[in-house]
């Protein structure tokens, strides 16, 4: 049976003739051909008798050289109308020849079936996106309420300790936790009076660290990170308890740990395809999302639902919640501390009316969180790290 790519065997004219290695591209044989450039002008080609007495004829103008990683001192061709297959050149004088005779030798080969490779592709990012923006999240929920609390506290632990070295100036001396007794102690009263009626699933474990950034997020486990940025940003105790307040909602509704398994499993779907399996930009990009909090909208609102009843059950408004972002937007701007944090968040303007209409509807004495003397004591929590 005749090759699709074979002409009826006729005898190579008189001219350069040459063996060479021929793979025609369908199966793994390697043919020794006796090969020969035929005719001149632009009609001229390189004419490949196989073993069967089978021809093939490849333009000179349709050749293109592939490189070869295995050895230099032999030229590789293919034929632009047929790219699979595979002419070996190994002989001192038909490389030079076949250089000075073909002119499109360095071009590359033309693109074909452009639209099929466009369709895969799009294939292909669909189903990435399929598995990172819905199966990752839905994986990542139904593992969260199998998580052992003692496995999501080391997560958090572990977690916590990546955060102090990210946001520190070097790699000796992770950010301060700041520890001054006093300020610690009005913290804990305030803590106190937020978590009473909470349904925690861990015990919470609250840090302030000494860093200006003006933020406050939840992690794994239970523990609750404060910047002292924040703190010295607030002018009134309620607004870091309403603050505190939403991260308790957080813990409670263990978003924490579902963001920290979306991200794992977002990272490593995303570390498969290009090819980061050590992992290093990985952890560093959990890190950052785990001090971002961006977490849904559903979870949001339900962390806002939560510090709105725990502020009214104890005395305390939660227009101060809205308070504290609005001053700090016209203060900072949209892009700068936590009003950058909760524009990562769905809908600021909407959490800030639902705060205003949770005051609205609150009735009784409001109690501060802190009195004022408290309140010094935990502005000057980190008197001690810094000095």
């Amino acid at each position: 049976m005749t090759h699709p790519a074979a002409i009826p065997f006729e005898r190579a004219p008189q001219g350069h003739h040459a063996f060479a290695d021929f793979l025609d591209g369908r199966t793994a044989i390697v043919h020794r051909a006796e090969i020969a450039i035929v005719k001149a002008g632009p009609d001229s080609a390189i004419q490949l008798t196989l073993p069967d007495e089978r021809v093939v004829r490849w333009p000179l103008a349709s050749l293109r050289s592939i490189p070869d990683q295995a050895a230099h001192d032999r030229l590789v061709l293919t034929s632009e109308n047929t790219p699979l297959a595979r002419l070996i050149l190994s002989d001192i004088a038909t490389p030079a020849i076949v250089r000075a005779r073909c002119p499109n030798l360095q071009k590359r080969p033309p693109v074909r079936g452009r639209g099929r490779i466009a369709a895969w592709s799009a294939a292909a990012l669909a189903s990435v996106a399929l598995i990172v923006f819905v199966l990752v999240p839905v994986m990542a929920d139904q593992l969260a309420e199998f998580l052992p609390p003692e496995g999501e506290k080391a997560l958090g632990d572990t977690t916590f300790e990546q955060i102090r070295s990210a946001l520190s100036e070097n790699d000796f001396n992770p950010v301060t936790i700041c520890d001054d007794p006093a300020g610690a102690a009005a913290l804990a009263r305030m803590q106190a009076r937020l978590e009473g009626g909470a349904d925690l699933p861990y015990p919470l474990t609250v840090h302030v660290l000494d860093h200006e950034m003006i933020n406050a997020f939840a992690l794994p486990g239970g523990r609750i990170v404060f910047f002292r940025g924040l703190i010295e940003a607030a002018e009134h105790p309620d607004e870091v308890a309403a603050v505190f307040a939403h991260e308790i909602g957080h813990v409670v509704n263990r978003d924490p740990a579902r963001g920290a398994l979306r991200s794992a499993g977002s990272i490593g779907v995303l570390g498969l395809i290009f090819g980061d399996f050590a992992g290093g930009a990985a952890v560093l990009f959990m890190v950052e999302r785990l001090i971002d909090a961006t977490y849904s909208q559903e979870a949001e609102a339900s962390a806002d639902s939560f510090a709105h009843g725990v502020l009214a059950e104890e005395g305390m408004s939660p227009d101060a919640l809205a308070s504290f972002f609005e001053r700090l937007r016209a203060e900072h701007g949209d892009s700068d501390g936590i009003v950058a944090h909760f524009m990562a968040h769905p809908s600021l303007g909407n959490r800030i009316a639902a705060a205003r209409d949770a005051a609205s509807r609150q009735a009784g004495p409001i109690r501060p969180s802190l009195g004022e003397k408290d309140w010094q004591e935990l502005r000057g929590i980190c008197r001690s790290a810094s000095g």
